[in-house]
């Protein structure tokens, strides 16, 4: 008789957690599984994904719409996160709020290297 008690306390718990996590999210159990199972599938992609930079894209899915935020080294590397996350199963909409790095590769780093390397030369006169 304990025992069935206890399991009926339980189920009731399960019950009111389940339906109070309804009511704070608005989305039931199912549509947060649904979507941390989105969310794993798209960073399964971008790691796997031969462009190695995609790895620091953070990816949040609300009701199937996936979030891609962070940065990526360009317009290219943005587009393939898109892309890839398009191609995951249950996807309804991707918003790429991917920022791209402004400085190109290979431009001088700004502020005084320059100025130090004349001082150091000033000194063997």
């Amino acid at each position: 008789m304990k025992n069935r008690n206890v399991r009926t306390l339980l189920a009731v718990a399960l019950v009111v957690g389940l339906t109070s996590c309804t009511a704070m999210t608005g989305k039931t159990a199912g549509d947060n599984i649904d979507d941390a199972a989105i969310t794993a599938s798209v960073k399964t992609k971008l790691v796997t994904d031969r462009i190695r930079t995609l790895t620091s894209v953070d990816v949040d899915t609300v009701k199937g719409t996936v979030y891609l935020t962070g940065a990526v080294p360009d317009k290219a590397a943005k587009d393939r996160a898109g892309e890839l996350a398009q191609q995951v199963s249950g996807v309804v909409d991707v918003v790429n709020e991917l920022q791209t790095n402004a400085r190109a590769a290979g431009d001088a780093p700004s502020g005084g290297h320059h100025a130090v390397h004349e001082s150091e030369h000033d000194g063997d006169n």
